[in-house]
């Protein structure tokens, strides 16, 4: 007989979700197609200094602020994390994430790499998702293909692109989003979700 009685998971923790990856690999599409499922999760609206593009819209895809309301935001300490992207600031405003959590829910945060390595730094049991494509050569073309930045900023931004796509081992999951199969990534995300589930020792997020 062991000397301990097995340990069994009688209910499940909610989870904190980071779904990152590499500038032009589609998290924008992805997260959309996650919420029409109408899956248990709340999705964290990012806060941002950058212009607001076609078809965004202001608390749905970003809360679109100026850098001085930003600015008061860091100095408030009201962002659980924030990170100077391509020129402009992006955040998570912290208060949303721990109400979210409170009620239960999985929470779900749509962030770029930097900001994914903040946030396991800070809470190592939120689960890791590495959204990519197949290689560099298409995630430029996906890149190019936006026609929304100067020459001298696409640039950079496909450099820096490039260099995120290298980081997939700092993740717990990687999910491949290929081209007209958005069906089969937001399977493979789920069915990490429901795994994350049924750990016999549940991940429990403390922020």
């Amino acid at each position: 007989m062991p000397d301990t009685e097995p340990f069994i998971a009688c209910h499940s923790e909610p989870l904190l979700i980071v779904l990152s990856g590499p500038s032009g690999v589609g998290k924008d599409t992805v997260i959309h197609g996650i919420n029409d499922r109408l899956l248990p999760i709340h999705f964290v609206v990012t806060a941002t200094t950058r212009a607001m593009r076609e078809g965004e819209r202001e608390g749905e895809d970003y809360f679109f602020v100026s850098r001085d309301e930003f600015e008061r935001m860091i100095a408030q300490g009201e962002l659980l994390e924030y990170a100077l992207v391509y020129g402009e600031y992006k955040g998570i405003p912290k208060q949303q994430v721990r109400e979210a959590l409170c009620s239960g829910k999985d929470v779900m945060l749509r962030i770029d790499v930097q900001g994914a390595a903040t946030i396991h730094a800070m809470c190592p049991e939120a689960v890791l998702i590495f959204l990519t494509v197949k290689d560099e050569d298409e995630l430029e073309r996906r890149l190019r293909m936006r026609k929304s930045e100067t020459a001298e900023k696409l640039k950079l931004r496909i450099e820096t692109a490039k260099g995120e796509m290298r980081r997939v081992n700092e993740f717990d999951y990687v999910v491949e989003n290929e081209d007209d199969q958005l069906k089969d990534t937001l399977d493979a995300i789920e069915a990490i979700i429901k795994a994350e589930h049924h750990r016999v020792y549940p991940r429990k997020v403390t922020l």
